[in-house]
This record gives C-alpha cells, structure tokens and sequence, in this order.
C-alpha cells in the first residue's frame, strides 16, 4: 500500500472533485457482495498511518453528535449536572434538530489546538470516527457518510480510493 495522502488542501480538492465518483462508488457497493473484513483491515492499515493528532480536521468542520450516555459521562467527568452540562456545551443541530455540541470559531468546543480536552471522556461518535473500522451497522450501510468525509478525513479518503482497487470500480476519467 502506497502511503497516504494527508495534505488537507490536497484531501479537500480531491475529495470534492470526486463527490459524483463516490456516490456512484456508494451505489456500486449496495448493488454487490464485498467482504467488510477485508475494508476494514484496509482501514485499519491506513489509520495506523494517519496521525488524527496531527490532523484534527474533524473536529474543526464536523458537527459532534451527543447522545444522552455520552452527555452523562461527560457531564460527570466536568463535575457537573446533565442539565447544566446540555445547556453550556450543546446545540441542537440545524440539520435535523439532534443534540450536537457547541462550536467555536475554530470548531468542536473542546478542541484546543488539535487536542480534544475531554479525550478520555469524548462522545462516542468520536470514539469510532472515522467509522470505518468501528460503527453500527456495515461498512456499505455508513457509505453515505463517506462520501462528504472524504473531503475533509485522509483517512477516509484514502481508505476509500483503496477500497475502489479492491473491488476493481472504474473510477471516472479525470478532466484536465
């Protein structure tokens, strides 16, 4: 396996100009019968070679959703009740009215630099980004979230592009 891209500008212009291929990649998936083992283990190659610490992108353009074991566990780690914790850290979502955390200028509320200051305590949906490896359900079935964090995640990105080779899709021809 060739080494990763991890240039974020480079992650975004790519990823954006193959939204359309990673949608008809997504379909492509539905339609057929791959093995999730060997996506993950293509995954779990590229994770092991992406340092997340030095990348954070996540947490600066996603949102963060919280579910309510994740608002208990971390509002008992703050030190604070639930409801105080929901009222000062959360949001609801402007896409579908989900409890999400707060975000600053710079991202997720708790980002500082590149590290996340409730890490050991974080939201479960941080614990498994970029959901590749681990998440609810197959690979093919969180394909869609895919599609947009491949601009932005090298992970997913890459794993993606691997992915492609593995299954042999033929990729749209690229213009100029």
């Amino acid at each position: 396996m060739s080494k990763p891209i991890t240039d974020l500008v480079q992650i975004d212009r790519l990823g954006t100009k193959k939204l359309k291929e990673n949608e008809l990649f997504r379909r492509h998936l539905k339609r057929h019968n791959f093995s999730d083992l060997r996506f993950r283990r293509v995954a779990e190659e590229i994770e092991e070679q992406v340092d997340c610490r030095a990348c954070a992108n996540c947490c600066k353009v996603a949102e963060t959703d919280i579910t309510q074991r994740d608002a208990t566990r971390i509002s008992r780690a703050m030190g604070m009740s639930e409801a105080e914790f929901v009222g000062k850290y959360t949001t609801a979502s402007a896409f579908d009215d989900e409890m999400i955390l707060r975000r600053t200028e710079t991202g997720c509320i708790f980002l500082s630099g590149n590290d996340c200051t409730i890490y050991e305590d974080r939201p479960d949906t941080c614990r498994n980004f970029p959901h590749l490896v681990r998440g609810k359900g197959s690979i093919e079935s969180r394909m869609w979230q895919m599609i947009d964090r491949a601009t932005y995640c090298p992970i997913v990105y890459n794993s993606l592009e691997a992915y492609k080779d593995i299954v042999g899709f033929q990729r749209t021809p690229s213009k100029g």
